[in-house]
């Protein structure tokens, strides 16, 4: 057995580690600089204490960008010299965040640190792009926001890291084994366990899911099912389920072989980023007499993320979280105790599963964006049911959204509707119009003002806090504040999560500043308008919210965006 040394290595504070709503995310560029990913890491363990990770095992992942390889390797020889005793390792470096957290869930109770996941998300990759650190804990949800305050105020303090020598190749398909000898004399051994990539996530899959009644819907003729893997780490698991599974040809799932680049392109799954899955449903209706699949659906770059796709139409995130909600009794994964405990959306997310929950009698948890501020009420059994309008979707399976389970929510929802049903197909959009005529639609938009410079940035949010009298004083009724959460469960209070203007009638205009930006800011503007169910509820989404009050030219007004940015409109609308 090979032996290593813990070598102590004198280092200096970076100022730039504040990890944002996911983990902290840099450019490569920045993470290769000399000690930049140890401080960090090392900041992470100076943040527990040796109880919390010695003799423990510790679960690495990735979605397989660009430089995790780098990145794992370095967090094993820092595993190594802080005495940890097993690495469970992702095959390949290969895992879906939701896995990861399945996977963490699965250990003994007292065994696991937790896990460090190698993901950016929906951000794109390679050497001139962006790469991810990310640590949850032993209950498999990303650490909280205090835990997050903490490992910060270990980066600007930082001093020293310890690392183990070991120079050998550390293989990410066989494992190993090596003996590490620590300053103290004494000497410990760290094993490498390899994790296939799928095994474990599928298993809890066909456990939580009515496998063979999805299997009913894709043996109808009339069903077309297609879904686009985005270069990400979704591929793998949808290969393993779509197609081995439930018999889904492979020339319906794209991109699905997971690429550090993500083949060039933005592993984002929205009107713009998805761009072919979008022309293929025809969203945008140019060509009206094609013949589109009825279904279509996308994941991000780590597979939390999912988006759905019905023909010539998208299910918003906002939406398919309250027909979730309201069909809940025909998904095995979502009524496995009979009803729901609760539902939870992030603050910017529409209302339109609040009107669903009322009806229910559920309570609803209105929450900031980041799907670390949900986990406190997963954990409580205060909800079962979770989601966020940046296309994440979840539950208490598990304590990250998880964008193929989503996937499977659509579809045990469709073979129910069409169980025994011999006649016309129901489908997506058939679901989306009983749903509307029965609660309204909340018309919902999402403009996204990227790469904005910090100090332009610090100039429209001064701008947003002034103009809440203006607002006020447009309209009887108006309200505007700025959005502070109260955890109901440990009473902990986060601050200046977003700016909020709400008209009389529901209609919101909201403010927020990314928290998955590697640099710069990017400010994202959401609009949402409700539509009573004997209103119009198949109009065009951009004509209801500039109706009336006019929406955007509103926000653009009370922020001064485009003037203060130099932009002629958003980069993306959603």
């Amino acid at each position: 057995m090979i032996t290593t040394k813990v070598n102590v290595v004198k280092t200096t504070p970076f100022d730039d580690q504040k990890m944002g709503t996911s983990g902290l995310r840099k450019k490569v560029t920045v993470v290769k600089q000399a000690n930049y990913a140890e401080n960090f890491i090392q900041s992470v363990f100076n943040s527990y204490t040796p109880a919390d990770y010695e003799n423990k095992s510790l679960i690495l992942g990735g979605d397989g960008r660009y430089y995790n390889d780098v990145a794992i390797k370095t967090t094993i020889r820092i595993a190594a010299a802080h005495k940890v005793s097993k690495i469970i390792l992702a095959e390949k470096g290969l895992m879906s965040t939701p896995a990861v957290s399945l996977l963490i869930r699965a250990q003994p109770k007292g065994e696991n640190f937790g896990a460090f996941i190698f993901t950016a998300s929906h951000n794109p990759g390679g050497p001139d792009n962006d790469l991810g650190f990310k640590f949850n804990g032993p209950n498999g949800a990303a650490i909280p926001e205090q835990m997050n305050n903490r490992v910060f105020e270990e980066t600007k303090k930082i001093s020293e890291y310890k690392i183990a020598d070991y120079t050998g190749d550390i293989s990410f398909t066989a494992p190993s084994e090596f003996e590490v000898e620590h300053p103290d004399g004494n000497k410990t051994k760290m094993n490498i366990v390899i994790e296939p990539t799928c095994k474990h996530y599928i298993e809890e899959m066909q456990a939580l899911f009515d496998f063979d009644l999805i299997k009913t819907l894709f043996a109808r003729k009339d069903f077309n099912f297609v879904f686009d893997g985005l270069h990400g780490i979704s591929g793998p698991y949808a290969k393993a389920i779509f197609h081995d599974i439930f018999g889904v040809d492979e020339r319906n799932l794209f991109q699905c072989d997971p690429l550090p680049d993500f083949g060039g392109g933005h592993p984002d799954p929205n009107l713009v980023h998805a761009h072919n899955l979008v022309a293929l449903m025809d969203v945008f209706n140019k060509n009206p007499y094609a013949c589109v699949p009825d279904m279509g659906c996308a994941c991000d770059g780590d597979a939390d993320r999912n988006m759905i796709l019905g023909p010539r139409i998208l299910v918003t995130p906002s939406d398919s979280l309250a027909v979730l909600t309201n069909n809940y009794e025909l998904v095995k994964a979502l009524n496995r105790n009979g009803k729901l405990a609760g539902v939870a959306r992030s603050m910017p997310t529409s209302g339109a599963v609040d009107r669903v929950a009322k009806k229910l009698g559920l309570n609803v948890y209105e929450t900031p964006t980041g799907w670390k501020y949900f986990g406190n009420l997963l954990d409580a059994g205060k909800i079962t049911l979770c989601g966020e309008e940046s296309f994440g979707t979840g539950s208490d399976h598990a304590r990250e959204k998880d964008g193929i389970w989503a996937i499977l929510c659509w579809l045990s929802i469709l073979a129910q509707k069409n169980k025994g049903n011999t006649g016309k197909f129901i489908g997506i959009n058939d679901i989306l119009g009983e749903h509307w005529k029965t609660y309204g639609r909340d018309y919902y938009c999402r403009y996204d003002y990227e790469d904005v410079p910090v100090d332009k940035a610090e100039i429209v949010k001064g701008n947003l806090a002034k103009n809440f009298d203006m607002f006020k004083g447009l309209k009887q009724g108006n309200e505007a504040c700025v959005f502070e959460y109260h955890d109901p469960v440990d009473n902990s209070v986060s601050q200046n999560q977003g700016w909020i203007y709400k008209f009389p009638d529901g209609s919101r205009i909201v403010f927020r500043v990314s928290g998955t930006s590697s640099a710069n800011a990017t400010f994202r503007i959401y609009f949402e308008k409700h539509v009573e169910p004997d209103g119009d509820l198949w109009a065009d989404t951009n004509k209801i919210i500039k109706d009336g009050d006019n929406l955007p030219d509103l926000a653009i007004k009370i922020s001064d965006l485009n003037n203060v940015a130099g932009r002629t409109g958003p980069t993306v609308i959603t």
